[in-house]
């Protein structure tokens, strides 16, 4: 296994699902970048475990007056076999205040990403703080 090119094609999946994310128009094409038993984890929130849950998670966020949100992933480590990945990324959310006011956070973050039998990297555990 190339794990430069394995790199490479992580990091630019990382960003199409990146770039659907924050055009937030396409649900299922942004959920279809989790496992089925992925997990994320958001600060000040419960666990949301699971696609059925995820897809509740990601329609809520949809929902909130001016929302977005965008990241950037830089580093990429892989375990011992090449079949487990953890990405660490700088990310920007964005959304409307009670007052109406656009409020910017910045955070960083780190997912977890597995190699499923399909051959396709998807990520299992996403955190951010």
């Amino acid at each position: 296994m190339d794990l430069d090119q394995e790199r490479d094609l992580l990091l630019e999946r990382d960003a199409e699902w990146a770039r659907a994310a924050f055009e937030g128009k396409e649900v299922e094409y942004v959920l279809s970048f989790w496992t089925a038993d992925a997990i994320v984890m958001a600060p000040g929130l419960p666990a949301v475990l699971g696609k059925a849950a995820l897809r509740e998670y990601v329609l809520g966020s949809l929902q909130i007056p001016g929302f977005s949100i965008n990241w950037t992933t830089t580093d990429v480590t892989f375990s011992p076999d090449g079949n487990l990945a953890y990405l660490l990324s700088r990310n920007v959310i964005t959304m409307n205040g009670p007052d109406g006011a656009r409020n910017t956070t910045q955070g960083r973050a780190v997912t977890i990403w597995r190699r499923e039998p399909d051959g396709q990297w998807y990520c299992a555990l996403d955190i951010w703080n």
